[in-house]
């Protein structure tokens, strides 16, 4: 759960569904409407309280797609599934705060047979109501949201999954799909529980990413001048790259590419093929499992941490190496070059064909540390 900071307005939805067995049901209401037993909403709204407005109840195909521009609110989660075992419905409510009498004329719902579409549209709505959306599980999602309405999608699994935001908060939440696209100009992105599937996100400005598990084939990350922090990464192939931001990643696992032009780059625990640089910033990195690791900072320093029974090639260079006396490194060389340092070694008798640890610093320290998998744990928690 997240409570709202900065002034963010939360999105949230009802547990159930809205009754009406017509075709299109629409009706205006003066007060809360009726809710099923146990249908509390998970997040209470914040701010003054809200009331139901307008509902409507679409028959439509299972499988199909919503399409939203809204410059307000949105809340998404799938149909309660006792409720509506066929999974025929959409259902869409729009609230608003108590004693306010916000204009819904411009506001369009209506489900396209032909298209299996399902279209919520204005541009004329006001920004402080709330639309509420119970759809089928296996709709696509095409959601658009101007202003600083924020988006929450919740339980999904769908093929496509596209959400683009200006200030507004993304929230998503336990999203299975094919490809998962993310857009925001100003808003931050938030993932709970488990996103998988082929992620693209891409936050300019100051824009935050942060993320409990992502998991996909591909992950790729763009941000500009806000953090990129991910407590999970399990991918075959990502890169997460950040202009001015800094990269905060947990346990990643697969073939990682970090860049970052002034940030720092922290992995609490690598498994697999790592690739990192930052031109200003510094890097910290945990190897747990080798693939193929290679670290640059231009003007910064880098800290490698090993599990200390890692069997690696090293390749060390900066204006100062530190070794740990407790790594163990065979066929040691040192040289100097252009007032830089030069270490390479085989550690923990590895052979010149093992995978290789590269690090290069030309104007900072490499610092080579030795570290157990707990202690690594107590780090990351």
């Amino acid at each position: 759960m997240f409570a709202p900071s900065r002034g963010r307005a939360l999105c949230y939805l009802r547990r159930g569904g809205f009754r009406g067995g017509a075709r299109e049901v629409a009706r205006s209401r003066s007060g809360g409407g009726e809710r099923q037993q146990g249908s509390a909403p998970q997040v209470p709204p914040p701010g003054p309280a809200r009331r139901t407005l307008k509902e409507w109840s679409l028959l439509v195909s299972p499988f199909g797609q919503l399409r939203t521009r809204l410059p307000c609110h949105l809340a998404l989660r799938p149909l309660d599934p006792l409720t509506y075992p066929d999974g025929d419905r959409v259902l869409v409510a729009v609230s608003g705060v108590e004693g306010g009498a916000p204009d819904l004329a411009g506001l369009q719902v209506r489900y396209d047979e032909a298209l299996k579409e399902v279209t919520i549209l204005s541009d004329t709505i006001d920004p402080r109501v709330s639309v509420e959306v119970n759809a089928p599980l296996k709709f696509d999602l095409n959601i658009k949201s101007s202003g600083s309405g924020c988006v929450k999608i919740q339980n999904i699994e769908c093929d496509n999954c596209k959400i683009e935001t200006e200030q507004g908060t993304s929230i998503l939440q336990s999203i299975k799909s094919q490809k998962v696209h993310v857009q925001t100009k100003g808003g931050e992105v938030i993932c709970l529980g488990t996103v998988y599937g082929n992620i693209d996100i891409h936050a300019s400005d100051k824009s935050t990413v942060t993320a409990d598990k992502l998991q996909g084939s591909s992950v790729n990350i763009f941000t500009e001048d806000g953090l990129l922090k991910a407590r999970y990464l399990y991918t075959e192939s990502s890169l997460l790259s950040s202009a001015a931001g800094d990269i905060s990643l947990g346990s990643v696992h697969g073939n990682i590419t970090l860049e970052s032009k002034t940030g720092n780059i922290t992995v609490d625990s690598s498994s697999g093929c790592l690739k990192a640089s930052t031109h200003q910033g510094a890097i910290d990195v945990y190897v747990s499992q080798l693939g193929k690791v290679e670290l640059k900072s231009h003007k910064g320093s880098i800290l490698i941490k090993v599990a200390s029974s890692l069997q690696a090639h090293l390749q060390l260079s900066g204006k100062e190496v530190d070794m740990d006396s407790e790594v163990h490194v065979q066929e040691m060389t040192e040289a100097h070059k252009d007032d830089c340092v030069t270490i390479t070694g085989l550690m923990n008798q590895a052979s010149k064909h093992e995978k290789w640890i590269k690090a290069d610093a030309p104007k900072g320290t490499i610092s080579f540390r030795s570290q157990n998998w707990f202690q690594s744990l107590k780090l990351q928690d």
